[in-house]
């Protein structure tokens, strides 16, 4: 499978520094969008893997312009391509998704927003995908989130350009910095996962949950560092690496082996730079540099147009230059909430996990960061239609403290409660389910 002869640990760190970080002013924008694709009479209904394998088959016919993929457990993304703003990049996916969607319905499938699935447990689709299944044997390693993971989530990211090299508001370090105090704000007002195979978790968002119980040299941000190439360079060469492709058998790695000791050692076999590259899209920090920034912590939104509005805001904030200085003046402060530990498994992010915008220092940034964003939009030239469902999402949820988490455990403890009077002997049930309320 090595295309090109094996590198030396200084080539490959300078390839590292080349293509983590391209700067210069911001012009793109781009979105990943996931959904779990469920039985369209009954979503409770676990779709068979021979009907998800045809849906895949017949949606590659169609002439998209996004990348359609689907996940280990037939979740279906849907990654745009760069646009050159957001009105663009807002209607080549909403074109691509006006021909997905009707072509799953008359397959009797629909898409469901959900960050994690409410109804069912973990069930990888794709069984014969050797990365998948490499990626499934190290994740066990660490418990059941890694099945989790592949096969239960869904969520919405945003790309934008890493920014200038030199200072200011569209710089690329106040971006970097601001991505992950900002990404805990957009963690909390996006939540949109609290419940699991029918149940309360406990958290507004189990999606992050889940995250954050994975391995750490692979999902926690990197150190904060005045040279962030040089940190970038160090994280990925550290960390484990997953798998070790070959074009026969298994594509298994030795445990504890992470890429720095595989170019030092050559075995089981010399690592070319097509497998760094590889090696870096098994890194799931929740903020990923390809040049770009990839923003990893929005949940999946409900509602054929839910992702709009997450897409708009982030955009919003990182690339209207009003918009991005007072963004950063906001969410600078909760660095020292964060505190030393990277993001997800510091205090800010356990607090957008489990309380989202009740919590009141999250709450106060998020409803000034919205503000912000929605100045913003008419001058980014934002349609009108999406500068009203950023206001309403506005009004609706962050106003009120609130994200869509909490409609969905309104629904739940009601269903709950008109079960219990119904049947009156079941209340223990409720009882012990109401205990997991946030």
């Amino acid at each position: 499978m090595p295309v090109r002869p094996a590198e030396t640990e200084a080539e490959l760190e300078a390839h590292l520094h080349g293509i983590c970080f391209k700067t210069g002013p911001p012009q793109r924008i781009g979105v990943e969008i996931e959904w779990l694709v469920h039985d369209a009479r009954n979503p409770r209904c676990p779709v068979e893997p021979d009907r998800l394998h045809s849906a895949a088959h017949h949606l590659r016919t169609l002439p998209l312009t996004s990348l359609l993929t689907f996940e280990p457990g037939g979740q279906l993304e849907l990654s745009s391509l760069p646009a050159t703003s957001l009105t663009a990049c807002i209607e080549s996916v909403a074109a691509d998704l006006a021909l997905v969607r009707p072509a799953m319905r008359a397959m009797g499938l629909g898409m469901a927003g959900h960050g994690h699935n409410p109804w069912h447990p973990p069930h990888r689709v794709l069984t014969d995908d050797p990365r998948y299944s490499a990626m499934e044997a190290y994740f066990d390693r660490w418990g059941g989130a890694g099945r989790s993971m592949m096969c239960s989530t869904a969520s919405v990211q945003v790309c934008v350009d890493a920014g200038y090299e030199e200072p200011g508001p569209l710089g690329l370090g106040r971006r970097w910095l601001m991505a992950h105090l900002l990404g805990a704000v957009l963690c909390a007002a996006f939540a949109n996962s609290p419940a699991s195979e029918g149940c309360p978790t406990g958290y507004r968002t189990t999606r992050q949950v889940v995250w954050s119980q994975l391995d750490p040299g692979r999902t926690l941000a990197p150190p904060q560092s005045a040279d962030l190439r040089a940190a970038w360079a160090s994280y990925v060469l550290d960390a484990p690496v997953m798998c070790v492709r070959c074009e026969d058998g298994p594509w298994d790695a030795p445990k504890g082996l992470t890429f720095r000791d595989w170019v030092r050692t050559g075995r089981p076999r010399p690592p070319t730079r097509e497998d760094l590259d590889y090696h870096v899209s098994t890194l799931f920090p929740p903020v990923r540099p390809r040049g770009h920034l990839e923003l990893r912590m929005i949940d999946a939104q409900a509602g054929d147009g839910g992702w709009i509005v997450p897409l708009a805001v982030t955009a919003a904030l990182f690339d209207d230059p009003e918009a991005a200085e007072r963004a950063y003046r906001i969410v600078k402060p909760l660095a020292e909430t964060a505190g030393s530990r990277p993001a997800p498994r510091n205090p800010l992010w356990r607090h957008a996990v489990r309380g989202a915008l009740t919590d009141p220092e999250l709450h106060a940034a998020a409803v000034a960061c919205f503000a912000a964003a929605q100045e913003a939009l008419p001058r980014l030239g934002a349609a009108p239609e999406v500068i009203a469902a950023v206001a309403e999402f506005t009004e609706r949820y962050v106003a009120r403290s609130r994200c869509p988490a909490d409609d969905h455990l309104d629904a739940l403890y009601a269903a709950e409660a008109e079960a219990a009077r119904a049947h009156p002997g079941d209340g223990d049930i409720t009882e012990l389910l109401g205990k997991d309320r946030p």
